[in-house]
């Protein structure tokens, strides 16, 4: 997805080599928070109690504060940032109803948004300890679905024109 942006005249001077590097060692970090979380949680096979998803919703809040707190003394600021931004704000949604800040449109870093639907992405096409993946193009239609409310409309398009690339990842 982030050399599709680099390639787009909408994101060519933002997604930069130093940029695009800086989100990919930070993507992996996205859910550090989730180390904070009970693994009764994490674990659990079926639906969450609306205790426990609220528990399980501090994992975005935690995991900046987890990236600030560890990589405070880094020599890449821009990857430190990047990195708690990452963390922080991947489940904001486009439409402003996400967590933890409620943030809306481009209120929410780049990064973040396009973490976001990578996450999701990930999240439905791989199997779970609660539930089997779902079928390829139940996955795409979820993106294509969310554009506009859970996802930054222009980079879900962009998102879906790779689809011949992700489906090359997804089978390995």
């Amino acid at each position: 997805m982030l050399h599709k942006m680099r390639r787009d005249k909408r994101y060519r001077d933002i997604v930069n080599r130093d940029y695009l590097i800086n989100v990919s060692n930070a993507a992996p970090l996205h859910d550090i928070g989730k180390i904070a979380t009970p693994d009764h949680i994490l674990q659990k096979p079926g639906k969450l109690t609306d205790e426990e998803y609220a528990i399980m919703k501090e994992h975005a809040a935690r995991g900046g504060e987890i990236i600030q707190n560890t990589f405070n003394n880094l020599d890449n600021p821009e990857f430190q940032q990047i990195a708690y931004e990452v963390a922080r704000y991947h489940h904001e949604k486009y439409n402003g109803k996400g967590y933890p800040d409620r943030l809306a449109g481009e209120e929410i870093p780049l990064h973040a948004r396009v973490m976001a639907i990578a996450d999701v992405f990930d999240a439905v096409s791989q199997k779970r300890c609660y539930r089997d993946a779902m079928p390829v193009d139940q996955c795409f239609d979820i993106i294509a679905k969310g554009a506009g409310s859970d996802f930054d409309p222009e980079l879900t398009e962009i998102f879906l024109d790779a689809r011949e690339e992700v489906e090359k990842l997804l089978r390995g």
